[in-house]
């Protein structure tokens, strides 16, 4: 055992981590996330200790249309990270492909993967806790196509960070969704948070769909005002996060970055 070995193997380590600040981002990230979202979630049950018994299955179905959102983000995102582990990029940039078509494809792969995500959790709810999501009838495919819409905008944005700083940055794809989560009112209403949060919750497309969702769930009906707030929105976010992937994937073409998928 040499110590001056082990010593310099950390050493290399402790540069990677100081030259790459997502890296750094994360090791602080989850914990503070946690904290944050489940103390929401705690102060909330606390004011509310009956509030989840009045609506059976109302946790179980806003996981479900969660993981709607981030199988959205990820689909994306991992379409794109496969064409840069695969060091494809370089060859799509030469071949008649255009970018927005690109991005169509990797839209169309993320509604595959959500899909082969999401449904079996869905029917597998049914028989173990005698909840159907399905119950929530029409609304439901409002409320899966506004979120999957997020997810789609999310995962353009992360896939644009990927390109712009190398593979370094690709755990964003998992990261930077669950920093929407304390704010989205997945477990609780928006008014549970503190008055300066809920401004930026409500610029936030998924907190108006989860509360519209709680509104049927609780026999308030549907909140039209709500589902046209998220899709107003999630049609900006999705048009912005095109625009970006796209600026950035020409930048990158200029650059010849396309070619170098390191860090």
């Amino acid at each position: 055992m040499s110590p001056r070995r082990i010593g310099g193997l950390c050493l290399r380590h402790l540069y990677i981590l100081k030259g790459s600040w997502p890296r750094l981002l994360e090791m602080a990230y989850w914990p503070t996330i946690n904290v944050v979202m489940w103390g929401f979630t705690s102060r909330f049950f606390a004011q509310h200790s009956s509030w989840v018994a009045d609506a059976g299955g109302i946790l179980i179905g806003a996981v479900l249309l969660w993981d709607v959102m981030f199988r959205g983000n990820l689909g994306v995102a991992l379409s794109f990270l496969e064409e840069m582990w695969s060091r494809n990029l370089g060859h799509l940039s030469v071949s008649p492909l255009r970018p927005m078509e690109l991005v169509a494809a990797m839209l169309c792969m993320s509604f595959v993967r959500t899909l082969i995500g999401v449904l079996p959790a869905t029917l597998i709810a049914i028989p173990l806790y005698h909840y159907s999501i399905f119950d929530l009838g029409l609304p439901l495919i409002a409320f899966w196509v506004n979120l999957m819409v997020s997810g789609w905008a999310m995962g353009l944005l992360v896939s644009s960070l990927v390109l712009r700083f190398g593979l370094g940055a690709e755990s964003l794809a998992w990261v930077l969704i669950f920093a929407v989560a304390p704010l989205a009112g997945i477990y609780y209403p928006i008014s549970t948070l503190p008055e300066i949060l809920q401004v930026v919750a409500w610029a936030l497309p998924p907190a108006h769909v989860f509360e519209g969702m709680r509104s049927i769930m609780l026999g308030h009906g549907l909140r039209t005002d709500l589902l046209v707030s998220a899709m107003a929105l999630n049609a900006a976010y999705l048009v912005l996060g095109s625009v970006v992937f796209l600026r950035v994937w020409q930048g990158a073409r200029i650059r010849g970055a396309l070619l170098n998928v390191g860090e």
